[in-house]
Formats: C-alpha cells, structure tokens, sequence
C-alpha cells in the first residue's frame, strides 16, 4: 500500500483532543492504516493569527487515491467543527488535516500539490515529520534536519516546543 504523511494542527478550542480524535478517525476509515504519529508540538502561528498551534505528523498507509485521502481528511475536520471564513486565509481553526506527501507523487493540481508547496518552510510540519521520518529528504535533495537548521535560521520567529507525554495521555 502508499504511504501518505498527513500533517496534523489545531489553535482553537480543545487542539489537544482535536489532534487525538482525528488520529481515531483515520484509523477507522476504511483503506487507511495510522503506522505511526509524531510527539504533538506547540507552535507559534505561521502566516495565521489567534492562539498556539498544537501539531502533529501521521504516517499513514492507504489504499486511496491522493484526492480521496484529502476528501476524507477534510470531511474529518468538518466533523470537528472545521471553518473556511470566506476570503480569510489560514483562519485560526478547530481543525486542519494536510497531506504533505503521498508516496512521493509529485502534482500540480490546484486541489492537492504534492508534496505541500509550503512544507519546507515550516517547522510545524518539519520537525515532527522527522520525528517519524528522519531520513526524509525534500525534493531537492536537502536532508530533513539540513531543512530545520535552514528554517531556524531564516525564520527565527518560528517557535516549536514538545508538549509533555503527560499533556497527551
């Protein structure tokens, strides 16, 4: 079966049990196995306003094509309350489930680019992808962790702590 990375995030009401639930939800869609998610972060917004982010990485296995895993991903955020305010880009939400990178396809369809065109410029997405993929390298060649020092340095404003094992129990 393709593997599929889907990034996790959420900034409004409850980001930790959003993340949790979502994880459930792929798990018991039919033709999506959950192999692995990374730690859930705590991140400054990026392009984006409102609260901390709380993000995560899933790796998952499918038997979907790369449209029906984003049709299924977004009926999922719609199920937790997910909002598009109308002309508002990258709105504080309840819920935001991407996928980043589908068995290295690469597209261009306005729908779903593959991989995410903006991935590599931000470490909520970098760093807990390399938590359960650390020899991942962009399309460029460039190393996972060569992309996060790049990005820290660039982009020094970009904040991005664990959060406790506790907090995610």
């Amino acid at each position: 079966m393709p593997n599929a990375i889907i990034a996790l995030g959420a900034n409004l009401g409850e980001p930790i049990e959003a993340l949790k639930a979502a994880v459930v939800d792929l798990e018991g869609t039919d033709g999506v196995a959950v192999k692995s998610v990374s730690p859930f972060y705590t991140t400054s917004p990026v392009e984006s306003s409102g609260p901390d982010y709380v993000n995560a990485v899933a790796l998952v296995e499918t038997t979907l094509t790369p449209m029906a895993l984003l049709k299924v991903c977004q009926n999922i955020e719609l199920a937790h309350g997910r909002v598009r305010p109308q002309g508002v880009i990258n709105a504080p939400r309840t819920l935001d489930l991407d996928v980043i990178d589908y068995e290295g396809v690469i597209s261009d369809d306005p729908v779903l680019t593959l991989p995410h065109p903006r991935m590599h410029e931000r470490l909520f997405v970098l760093v807990p992808l390399a938590d359960i993929c650390p020899e991942w390298q962009m399309k460029n060649g460039q190393s996972i962790e060569e992309t996060i020092k790049k990005v820290k340095k660039m982009h020094p404003d970009q904040k991005i702590f664990t959060l406790s094992s506790k907090s995610m129990a």
